[in-house]
């Protein structure tokens, strides 16, 4: 397997990165190497939801005993920091709208708004969690056609 591919998808389940630096890679890889791009499209987008899985599993489960550690706790309350403006603005604009809104949080394609964040907003407020599964994954499946479009675009212009 090629290292490309394997720094795609590794690219795809990071935190700050996700599909939105996975899947340019990914794409890149694919037409050098002639790989169907649905094939390296549907892998990192499907990698990127089962990712929120593990998300919520952690938050539930993990979290809690983390936080007992020093760099963990730095760690997460930076993320955090980062974090608390958009989410209060999100709280404050649509908390009667929240499958929606949180769907639109995920899927605008920008650094921190992704499925990572996404699970972290459900979860800090308190949202349904199976109506945030289906919006976080709605809003990464969004997120990854936008990136597939804007992506191939530019490989055509360049």
């Amino acid at each position: 397997m090629n290292l490309k591919i394997i720094y795609a998808l590794v690219l795809t389940i990071l935190p700050i990165s996700e599909l939105r630096f996975g899947l340019p890679v990914a794409l890149s890889y694919a037409m050098d190497e002639g790989v169907p791009i649905a094939l390296v499209f549907s892998l990192v987008v499907f990698l990127n939801i089962l990712l929120v899985f593990f998300v919520f599993y952690f938050l539930d489960r993990i979290h809690s005993f983390l936080l007992n550690i020093k760099i963990y706790r730095k760690f997460f309350e930076f993320y955090l920091r980062r974090l608390q403006r958009r989410i209060d603005k999100f709280e404050a604009r649509y908390s009667s709208q929240g499958f929606l809104a949180l769907a639109l949080f995920v899927a605008v394609p920008l650094p921190g708004t992704g499925a990572w964040s996404g699970c972290l907003v459900a979860w800090l407020l308190g949202l349904e969690r199976k109506k945030s599964l289906l919006a976080i994954s709605i809003g990464v499946a969004v997120a990854g056609i936008l990136i597939l479009v804007g992506t191939l675009g530019a490989f055509r212009f360049f």
